[in-house]
């Protein structure tokens, strides 16, 4: 079985993947982007480890897609067109050939979904778990969108669907109690939802013209929107019963209502999480964002949901349940380093 080296593994598998004319095939030590984007670059990282993002036993090139796909979705909240990515590789042993072929096909497939080329990057041994990181480069919008900007009485809203990814999680470990109530489809719609989050990139054009503030949700609704809140100086109430789900977390959430934690508060959503300007009481002029917000996500193939409001504040946001009452969580969210 051939084992790839560092020189190998670059100019046979990851070179043919490197696109993007200021790359140069990954033959130098840097790349050059000669025509800068007119507002701007925006530029984020995530690192992605075995073990920890993904199960050691997963398919490399799942984990592969899965490390550019959540750098994307960071691009996508901030409007950002992506184009590039840089990735650094850590592996405990030369790889398989296979392996490292396997690795880029998933790197290709990401490539090919979002429109995004490799750049450059590194390839370390790693003294433990393999490990990447992938830096991604995408066209600023003309205003910046940032999680601070929200203001008192903001529409809040999502895309996509809430807590699949969670619950696909607790499938994979095991903690599926729930599991008896899906159907096969069901199970395997939870599960790809963990492996293979899906940027909401068709919303750029929406968010960038109405929304006033804007992240994606990676640890969690909870978490993620107390971030907004806490950079925008605000708070938040959130109808709990208007969060949308797929039919399979329905599923799921009707055999064991406590689910509704892991909904909320679970990670790896990479869904998108918006606060927009609400209508004015004509419902027209240059203020009547929400409504136009709707439509546009619409007309881009991505719907988005109103789930609640920001308000003036400094205390969490609150969930409230169908009768009003609030929800009480004992967990908030992902946190790498909690105390």
């Amino acid at each position: 079985m051939r084992r790839l080296g560092e020189n190998a593994l670059i100019a046979e598998v990851l070179a043919p993947l490197a696109t993007h004319p200021g790359a140069f095939g990954l033959s130098d030590d840097a790349a050059h982007l000669s025509d800068t984007p007119p507002n701007g670059l925006v530029i984020t990282t995530d690192a992605l480890v075995a073990g920890v993002h993904f199960f050691e036993n997963d398919a490399p090139g799942d984990a592969a897609y899965k490390a550019v796909a959540v750098n994307v979705s960071d691009l996508a909240a901030k409007a950002a067109k992506p184009f590039a990515y840089l990735m650094t590789l850590a592996l405990p042993a030369a790889p398989t050939e296979d392996w490292a072929r396997t690795f880029a096909e998933g790197l290709a497939r990401a490539q090919g979904a979002f429109g995004v080329s490799l750049i450059g990057g590194d390839t370390v041994t790693a003294r433990g778990p393999w490990w990447l990181s992938v830096t991604a480069l995408g066209d600023a919008p003309a205003r910046p969108l940032v999680r601070g900007g929200g203001r008192p009485g903001d529409v809040l809203y999502v895309t996509g669907t809430l807590g699949d990814a969670a619950l696909g999680l607790k499938l994979r470990l095991g903690l599926d109690d729930f599991a008896g109530a899906l159907s096969t489809d069901e199970t395997d719609h939870l599960q790809r939802r963990y492996l293979y989050p899906e940027p909401r990139v068709s919303l750029r054009p929406a968010l960038a013209a109405h929304a006033s503030a804007a992240m994606d949700l990676s640890d969690g609704l909870a978490l993620d929107l107390t971030r907004l809140c806490t950079a925008s100086g605000l708070t938040a109430t959130v109808d709990a019963s208007a969060l949308p789900l797929s039919e399979a977390a329905r599923s799921a959430l009707a055999a064991c209502p406590a689910l509704i934690e892991t909904i909320i508060a679970g990670g790896d959503d990479y869904e998108i999480l918006a606060a927009v300007p609400p209508d004015t009481a004509s419902g027209s002029g240059p203020e009547a964002r929400s409504r136009a917000f709707e439509v546009a996500a619409r007309d881009a193939g991505c719907p988005v949901f109103r789930i609640g409001t920001l308000a003036e504040g400094a205390t969490p946001p609150s969930f409230l349940d169908r009768s009003g009452e609030p929800l009480i969580l004992s967990a908030k969210g992902f946190e790498h380093f909690a105390l």
